[in-house]
């Protein structure tokens, strides 16, 4: 079974830089930059990994992704790789012993020059391989291995765990710091209430999977709406909208500011987290809601446009 998956060019002699890269955030930049580095010209692999492991051994406790598959691809890329392999990652595979995954991954399939690896970087069974094992298999085989240390930002390690943390918590400021770029949530536009429209506020419903996407707590936020290569300012809400009655379910919504006679239905979309507004609050009828709509869109055009 070939289980890796080459996303651009098949190249050899490369170095290859491993990980899961969940987000493609500073640490992992710092990864990718070094491995960048020493390939000499020579080429960058990124060997990443789908599924997440814990969505394997543990799926009611597997973390929420921060990036599609394929935006981690496209991330990857854009910082320095100039291909990358995603291995089908499954018990079979978890099963092979660290020289087993040295010996036919790394030397047979992607025949390496150098590997370049997190300081916390496992592999094997029961990971069971540590980067000092890396490091000796590399002298065995004939390629380098180097590890990088975890980054630290304002005080604290840069991890996805911290990311997913300051998203769940609505600060996409601080995960944007921490990423490079803002939040993301990928999806269809689906149809809603239409309550928007009704208001003169027509909003992008986002219809996305709660199991593999990190949403930030319900509240308003501005940031971005894109659509086929169309991008635009917008105020975002996420919740129930308490302030009219019946049961409902928490939704993702953008309104493209200024923008009234959009036709986004089943559309590809794509939301960009850029500042949290407020909490989500039930209003005293129409008039107030309508009141604070506009102060947030309001915030959210000159924060977008400034």
């Amino acid at each position: 079974m070939n289980r890796l998956q080459w996303r651009g060019e098949q190249i050899t002699g490369a170095t290859v830089a491993i990980g899961i890269f969940d987000g493609v955030h500073l640490g992992h930049q710092a990864i990718l930059s070094k491995a960048k580095e020493l390939s000499k010209g020579r080429g960058l692999i990124v060997l990443t990994f789908d599924p997440h492991p814990r969505q394997v051994f543990d799926p009611e406790n597997a973390p929420t992704m921060l990036v599609s598959l394929e935006r981690r691809v496209e991330l990857l890329k854009q910082h320095g790789a100039d291909a990358v392999v995603v291995c089908d990652f499954d018990r079979e595979f978890a099963a092979k012993s660290p020289e087993e995954f040295v010996a036919e991954v790394l030397v047979k399939q992607l025949q390496i020059s150098g590997v370049v690896v997190g300081e916390n970087f496992t592999y094997g069974h029961r990971a069971s391989g540590k980067v000092g094992d890396l490091i000796a298999s590399g002298k065995v085989h004939g390629f380098f291995a180097e590890e990088v240390g975890i980054q630290e930002f304002e005080g604290a390690p840069v991890s996805s765990t911290r990311i997913r943390d300051a998203v769940g918590k609505g600060d996409v400021e601080l995960a944007a710091r921490l990423l490079t770029r803002p939040h993301r949530l990928d999806g269809i536009v689906v149809h809603g209430e239409k309550r928007g429209r009704e208001i003169g506020y027509p909003t992008a419903n986002l219809g996305y999977s709660t199991a593999f996407n990190s949403v930030p707590s319900d509240g308003v936020y501005a940031g971005w709406l894109e659509v086929e290569g169309n991008r635009w300012p917008a105020a975002i809400s996420i919740g129930t909208n308490p302030t009219f009655a019946g049961e409902r379910s928490s939704q993702v919504e953008a309104y493209a500011l200024d923008q009234k006679d959009l036709d986004l239905y089943d559309k590809n979309a794509k939301i960009d987290f850029g500042w949290w507004l407020r909490d989500t609050v039930k209003f005293d009828g129409l008039e107030p809601l309508l009141e604070q709509m506009k102060n947030d869109c309001d915030k959210a055009r000159i924060l977008t446009r400034g």
